[in-house]
């Protein structure tokens, strides 16, 4: 197969933890080629859409450790399978992105995630349409409703709808200092919506990442503990990672969840579940290959792969 990764710059990658390397190299080991572009590199020009694409082979060196092809000007649907797997921000490029994309697989493309069903699934709101598995939950710019929810649960994080790697998540405890502070701010002042849930003290056990491939539940999740204080687990945000065997909940959340995204278009998707709560449903660029693998041997990279060849 020939398979083009859209992705962020090839030079900012850290091959020993990276999802989208370990997808590259067992895709190279399976024989496929693989290309890589930008969204810069994406035009719609006279009905089509085209990608400055470069095929990339890989050297084994840890440092120089791919080497890219000539610059070629082809049609995506000249690809066997387009793997979006540009990290956020969720801002209005990637939007723009997502539609040359759908143009795409109008004109005969297979893209992975459907582009049409990333817009549809907002990272953080999509837990709502899983209501029986969350926390307490408000999506709200009115600080007198947020004001509210604090009263009732007195011990609450507030996030932004489009960050990532845990940017811009902040705890209020039952004295509320700071409620003010943190509302002007992530609201600008009430003009951006935001979202703010009851505290879950598991978090101190870890923010679980389960994988869904192909509507199947990885078996092995990774638990990101926080360090230092921290109230967020994300490895961006410090957080040290351990291997874990699903437990009954994290199962049963993964399985009710697996058939229906996949069916939407989702061939990957990352759960975050803090305790017994389904805390985000991740569709851009889910992450944790390598650090399952290594911990525990599960190669999801080979499993990813299987999934991607029998939906080609």
């Amino acid at each position: 197969m020939k398979i083009a990764f859209l992705t962020d710059p090839l030079s900012q990658f850290k091959i020993y933890k990276d999802s989208t390397y370990a997808m590259m190299l067992e895709s190279v080991k399976r024989g496929h080629q693989i290309y890589a572009f930008e969204p810069q590199d994406m035009a719609l020009d006279q009905g089509a859409v085209w990608a400055k694409v470069s095929e990339i082979m890989l050297t084994g060196d840890t440092h120089a450790w791919y080497q890219m092809g000539a610059v070629q000007n082809l049609r995506l649907q000249e690809f066997d399978a387009v793997l979006q797997r540009k990290d956020p921000p969720f801002d209005m490029e990637y939007i723009y992105a997502t539609y040359l994309l759908d143009l795409a697989e109008q004109q005969g493309a297979r893209v992975f995630n459907k582009p049409s069903a990333i817009r549809d699934h907002n990272e953080k709101l999509s837990i709502a349409q899983f209501p029986q598995f969350t926390t307490p939950t408000l999506v709200t710019r009115d600080e007198a409703r947020i004001r509210a929810f604090f009263q009732i649960h007195r011990d609450i994080i507030l996030k932004p709808l489009d960050g990532m790697g845990g940017a811009g998540i902040f705890r209020i405890r039952e004295d509320g200092m700071n409620l003010g502070a943190v509302i002007e701010g992530l609201t600008l002042n009430g003009q951006h919506t935001i979202m703010v849930q009851k505290y879950i003290p598991e978090i101190v056990h870890g923010d679980k990442r389960i994988l869904l491939i192909g509507g199947k539940v990885v078996p092995f999740a990774l638990a990101r503990i926080p360090q230092n204080g921290e109230v967020r687990g994300n490895l961006a945000a410090g957080g040290v990672g351990v291997a874990q065997r699903l437990s009954a909940r994290d199962l049963e959340i993964a399985e009710t969840l697996a058939p229906i995204v996949a069916q939407r278009g989702l061939l990957l998707v990352g759960l975050d579940v803090i305790g017994n709560c389904l805390t985000e449903v991740n569709v851009t660029s889910p992450t944790c290959f390598q650090e399952i693998f290594q911990q525990t041997g599960f190669d999801v990279a080979a499993c990813f792969v299987d999934a991607l060849e029998a939906a080609i």
